[in-house]
């Protein structure tokens, strides 16, 4: 009796890894297959067209250092970029931050530039999945607040604005 529960036991494990192993390999031929979807690979950055005046270097440094990936034509692509699904989501991302908001097409007409400080101010932006990919975009309090000031000197805007410490 005691060998047949051993062996049962056995049985078991060793059918419960099998499952394991097929879901595994499921998953890996899923993301395989997926890599052949042609959508999110065009990494080609359009031209700049015209940038708007900004009322300082240090905004613009800022913002090209925070913002700029989905908010310009000077995307950096990342190496992961090009591996789906995050290249879906990536391309995704860049293509609705260009259309709402754009510096490198300036003069465009629905650009929201004077919405920018507001965003910022309210943490809607940079969002919280692209920091940690991008600690670089990760602003001190003091240099939020500057790319504030500086987006409503810049943009206009209806912001309260900070402290200009």
């Amino acid at each position: 009796m005691a060998t047949y529960v051993q062996q049962s036991k056995a049985t078991r494990a060793g059918g419960a890894r099998r499952i394991a192993a097929m879901v595994l390999a499921g998953f890996m031929g899923v993301l395989l297959i997926i890599q052949f979807v042609p959508y999110g690979r065009d990494h080609t950055n359009p031209p700049v067209i015209a940038e708007p005046a900004w009322d300082s270097p240090q905004t613009r440094a800022l913002f090209f250092r925070a913002c700029a990936d989905c908010h310009s034509n000077e995307t950096k692509w990342p190496w992961y970029s090009t591996i789906a699904p995050a290249s879906w989501l990536i391309t995704r991302d860049v293509t609705e931050g260009r259309a709402t908001f754009n510096v490198s097409e300036w003069g465009r007409p629905d650009n929201e530039g004077d919405d920018a400080a507001e965003t910022v101010q309210n943490g809607e932006m940079p969002p919280w999945f692209y920091l940690p990919l991008h600690p670089e975009a990760n602003l001190s309090p003091a240099e939020r607040q500057q790319l504030i000031n500086g987006l409503l000197a810049t943009f206009g805007g209806n912001l309260e604005r900070g402290d200009d410490d």
